[in-house]
């Protein structure tokens, strides 16, 4: 197994991380797990807005015929060469299995052709990375709030331990029961005539609305859980009301502001009460999700009012990318962590230590 290669250029470790789990295909090159050189992402959403969602096999076939173009141009904007890189991290899971085996596939051929380390990332750890990029992150351990379109959960990371290592454990506090946050996004949002991908869309309906919102309930399970298909299946029921009476035109921005503050609501109590129940105060947001400004500015308050520091990813990664992988790889290889050229696409990967 190959070991961390040593600095190729000015004493800065450089690692390619590659990003291929869904409908974005990604690389990245990222100095030193926090400097990000560059960070490209080719999207495939406006293509599959015709069909409301991703197919897989169509996504598979698009990351082949763009992963390289997109790892060329990442090491162009980067000024390296292939020979400048110390490792390559690739996502391994969670995720459509034919869209990770591209990325996975390749990152490991170029790591073998170059005769540095290759790692896999878990694609949940990775956007748990994203809000610790660029200068004075956070230092474990913290809550981490998890939320995209096909994930919700809350994490405690690094139980028990300090310093670098520390971000190689998890403990898994709470999850969805039923629909992901950003799942349920789409699903009102096609309901209200929103094409895929639908939350940046209905958060700005929501956020531009200013009268009286559609009142849905807040479904609280026990502990650090979540659910939303009770919130989605109210807001279905609302729509077709709203049809039946031809008023939905009229209620349509009531209705997005009515879930979005239900959503919101359920995210911000959910995180905060994670973090009295293990007494700590940093909070750190990953996912696509993490995007919303209406979450970003209430979270932000009620955390503020908790004495509860709160960490949101970067706008520009907060979506799917690579700079969250190269980050992530870049941890773990400097923790001694390598991947087997073996290693293989694993669609329901878990995170945990």
């Amino acid at each position: 197994m190959l070991k961390f290669a040593p600095p190729k250029r000015g004493g800065a470790l450089l690692v390619l991380g590659l990003e291929t789990s869904c409908d974005e295909t990604a690389a990245a090159v990222v100095e030193d797990g926090r400097r990000v050189l560059s960070d490209v992402v080719s999207s495939q959403a406006a293509f599959f807005s015709r069909y409301g969602g991703v197919v897989p096999e169509l996504a598979g076939r698009n990351h082949a015929a763009k992963v390289l173009p997109v790892v060329r141009e990442s090491l162009s904007l980067a000024g390296i060469a292939y020979g400048d890189l110390g490792g390559v991290a690739a996502t391994h899971g969670p995720g459509l299995t034919g869209a990770l085996l591209v990325g996975l596939n390749f990152g490991k051929a170029l790591a073998a052709g170059l005769g540095v380390p290759f790692v896999g990332v878990n694609h949940l750890a990775a956007h748990l990375q994203a809000p610790l990029l660029g200068e004075d992150p956070p230092e474990p351990p913290f809550v981490g709030l998890l939320v995209s379109g096909g994930h919700t959960a809350l994490y405690e990371v690094g139980p028990g331990k300090k310093g670098r290592e520390s971000l190689l454990r998890f403990r898994l506090l709470g999850e969805t029961l039923d629909d992901a946050a950003g799942e349920a996004y789409d699903k009102v949002g096609r309901l209200l005539g929103i094409p895929y991908p639908a939350g940046a869309v209905l958060d700005e309906l929501a956020r531009s609305f200013d009268g009286e919102p559609e009142p849905f309930t807040r479904p609280l399970p026990e502990g650090l859980n979540f659910s939303f298909s009770g919130l989605k299946t109210a807001a279905a029921r609302r729509v077709a009301e709203l049809v039946g009476e031809s008023r939905l035109e009229e209620r349509r921005s009531a209705v997005a502001a009515g879930f979005q503050a239900a959503v919101i609501e359920i995210l911000a109590e959910k995180a905060l009460a994670a973090c009295r129940e293990i007494s700590l105060n940093t909070l750190v947001v990953g996912g696509g999700v993490a995007a919303n400004r209406g979450l970003r500015e209430t979270l932000s308050r009620r955390a503020e009012a908790e004495g509860v520091e709160v960490r949101f990813a970067p706008l520009e990664y907060a979506m799917d990318n690579a700079a969250m992988v190269a980050a992530r790889g870049y941890f773990l290889l400097a923790a001694g962590v390598t991947s087997p050229l073996e290693l293989e696409a694993v669609a329901c990967l878990e995170l945990g230590v």
